[in-house]
């Protein structure tokens, strides 16, 4: 053994042979200190004691102290002289440190992440991502649960696991008892949506490079699932769970499962997305690859082009994180990101590097810049935001300037959108400024065709041609019922004094949905099923009861405008969620021998036949099989009086389905049709839906030449 420079040891003199091994001795052993045993001062030195493996609950040797968590204080509150004055009472289960939540500031328990954007009202929106600018988690990564991905690459680290949501029904506000905590596995659901929409594997040129029709059935998809996880958790009362952002929850599984298209990254449009086309959740705009961080303002990517690499931007998302300026519709001044947006409150500089380089880059190189505005949803109370896909700009300039504070420096770039695209960002300041008073909309024939009969003003429009308006017709917001359906068994009305509440084991109506309430608080479906029941006349619920949203009529602005070769039609002026009601078909019910009657020549233009046979959407093929449309004996006549949906016109890729929803009272049945929108829709695109198609036995039926021009046209329709 070589000679070893011990505590006590002196270095030799010269120099030190570094090859040889030598043995170093550490300068001080750190002496294990054992308690003081009972009656010893604190200051006595302590005296060499046997270790001793002391059990978490007990015994104790005496000067040894139990460990916490895994004993209770003493509830008694008595001094324990039994217990050798440690106060400490019955022993407790060790709880794992990640079932604790850190409060927020309003007592919130929930799951949120330390560093996730927090809703305009205080809590954790799931729709809502003000810091639009952010690097939280480096750059071109985001975080989803224990996973992490690497948005620019699309690969994933971590493992998959099953994935499971707490269910239990508390009837808060109704007076229902709560039902217990239920498991739901919510992977069969998922797997059946991939499996209906046949996304369970993509082809790897189209993970690639994609196109509409796969990216609206990604997006559908997603909205279906998020929709449904929404209803599991909502169900489960107050009870904090695992899905309270369902909006990250269900992007990062189907990523998982590889379901998402446009993953290489691009200058210029992403094939399937369209400008002006508008989502409601930043993760839908990763699945499509619009903008592929899920946090980050400003998406970039490395091109060589002299030798070295450098980066330019390829996106961009202005949503108010900002100090940002585009209130002009085709100039947008874009502050740079970083430095000021500190959460402690620190201010620094931005940095030219990274989404800032980036932008730097492409004003030299002259390239295309995606940029999505995000605007603030006002239907949802302006909680959350909606992105509107706002075409390609070109980086004309940039400079540093102080930020409004005056105490650090900031990058500013000037974007001007590139002539000759569709409006987006345009068109929604003309539908603020027609809603205010502050422009006037051009071709208007009547200010309100309802006469007041609906909430909201209905204006007929004409800036085609110099027709004056449709044929006399009575306006009528409902269905007129000469006799209803008579059902066997008398339904009971609910007595939810404050409205219907999710998970009222006790609330008829619900029971008769499957335990779920079929609506949100905005009037989103979130499931599809053959029939919807409503709250009716008998019960004791208010007007503005969740389970009564096709009642109220229209809760967007629609319009009845002249279209260019289909006569006139139907569109709204707000933007319409995925699932959101549009409105009911209102007219009169008659019976089928009749159709002939209300019109000319067997025209009915003006007749919603619900024994039409209808081309299965993959748009309402949810997790079960009851969203499939089978024919029901109900024919509406709209030609002598009826509502704005007399106005909408078919096309054989259509945004908007109907669904029956039932409204009983005793022994009494009365159906009616509602229509959804089937995906989210942008304001002033025309509202369609399919009128089916006959039946064979009925096949004498004139055809009419089909105008819709869609890809998947079938040429014609009944």
């Amino acid at each position: 053994m070589e000679q070893g420079f011990g505590s006590d040891s002196v270095p030799p003199a010269g120099p030190i042979d570094k090859s040889k091994v030598l043995d170093v001795k550490p300068l001080r052993c750190l002496v294990p200190v054992f308690p003081s045993p009972n009656g010893m001062a604190s200051g006595t030195t302590p005296q060499p004691s046997p270790f001793v493996c002391v059990p978490p609950s007990g015994p104790f040797p005496p000067g040894v102290s139990p460990f916490y968590p895994f004993l209770s204080p003493n509830e008694s509150g008595r001094s324990a002289e039994n217990q050798d004055g440690l106060g400490f009472g019955t022993p407790i289960s060790p709880v794992p440190l990640n079932s604790f939540r850190t409060p927020t500031a309003n007592g919130d328990t929930g799951s949120r992440r330390p560093g996730r954007p927090r809703g305009s009202n205080g809590l954790a929106a799931e729709d809502d991502d003000s810091q639009n600018h952010s690097d939280q988690f480096g750059s071109g990564y985001s975080v989803h649960g224990n996973d992490v991905e690497d948005t620019s690459t699309g690969k994933k680290r971590g493992r998959p696991r099953k994935t499971r949501l707490s269910q239990s029904g508390s009837g808060s506000g109704s007076g229902n008892p709560a039902t217990p905590p239920i498991e739901v596995d919510i992977d069969p659901l998922l797997n059946q949506l991939l499996a209906s929409f046949k996304l369970v594997e993509i082809d790897q040129v189209k993970k690639a490079d994609g196109d509409k029709e796969l990216a609206g059935r990604i997006l559908l998809v997603y909205d279906l699932f998020r929709r449904r996880m929404t209803q599991i958790e909502e169900r489960r009362g107050e009870t904090p769970g695992s899905a309270r952002r369902p909006d990250l929850k269900g992007a990062n599984l189907l990523m998982t499962r590889g379901a998402r298209t446009n993953q290489t990254k691009r200058i210029g449009n992403v094939p399937g997305v369209e400008v002006g086309d508008i989502f409601f959740f930043r993760m839908e705009l990763c699945l499509v690859g619009l903008h592929a961080p899920s946090m980050a303002g400003i998406d970039y990517m490395s091109v060589r082009l002299t030798g070295d690499e450098e980066p330019i931007a390829v996106s961009i998302v202005s949503s108010g994180g900002y100090d940002d300026e585009g209130d002009d519709g085709d100039v947008l001044i874009y502050t740079g990101q970083g430095g000021v947006q500190r959460r402690d409150g620190q201010m620094f500089d931005q940095k030219l590097e990274r989404g800032n380089l980036a932008l730097e880059k492409s004003m030299h190189r002259g390239n295309e810049v995606r940029v999505i505005r995000g605007v603030l949803d006002v239907q949802n109370g302006g909680r959350g935001k909606i992105y509107i896909y706002d075409g390609l700009y070109r980086v004309q300039e940039s400079w540093a300037e102080k930020s409004k504070l005056g105490n650090c420096s900031i990058f500013r770039y000037k974007l001007i959108r590139v002539p000759g695209q569709p409006e987006a960002f345009t068109l929604w300041k003309s539908v603020q400024q027609w809603r205010e008073g502050t422009a006037t909309r051009v071709g208007v024939i009547l200010p309100d065709l309802t006469s007041g009969a609906e909430s909201q003003p209905v204006c007929l429009v004409n800036d085609v041609d110099d027709e004056k308006g449709p044929a006399y017709f009575t306006y009528i917001p409902s269905l007129k019922y000469s006799k209803p359906f008579m059902k066997s068994n008398p339904s009971v009305g609910c007595q939810c004094l404050g409205g219907c509440q999710p998970g009222g084991t006790s609330c008829p109506c619900i029971q008769k949905n499957g335990g779920y309430l079929p609506f949100n608080p905005l009037g989103v479906l979130m499931s599809y099923k053959t029939l919807v029941y409503e709250c009716g006349s008998a019960c004791s619920c208010p007007p503005n009861c969740r389970n009564r949203i096709s009642q109220a009529g229209p809760k967007a602005r629609v319009e009845v405008f002249k279209t260019k070769n289909r006569g006139w039609g139907l569109r709204s002026w707000d933007p319409i969620r995925g699932g959101g009601f549009v409105c009911e078909y209102a007219g009169e019910v008659i019976e089928e021998s009749r159709v002939g009657e209300f019109g000319n020549d067997g025209d009915d233009d003006y007749i919603f036949d619900a024994t039409r046979m209808y081309e299965p959407l993959e748009a309402v093929r949810d997790y079960n099989d009851e969203s499939k449309k089978v024919p029901y004996p109900l024919v509406i006549s709209a030609k002598k009086g009826g509502n704005v949906a007399r106005f909408m016109n078919h096309s054989c890729s259509p945004n908007v389905f109907w669904q029956l929803v039932v409204r009983e009272i005793n022994n009494e049945t009365f159906y009616h049709v509602a229509f959804f929108a089937i995906r989210h829709i942008p304001p002033m695109q025309e509202l369609t839906f399919d009128y089916g198609m006959v039946p064979p036995d009925k096949a004498d039926r004139r055809r009419k030449k089909c105008l819709c021009g869609s890809l998947n046209c079938r040429g014609y329709f009944y």
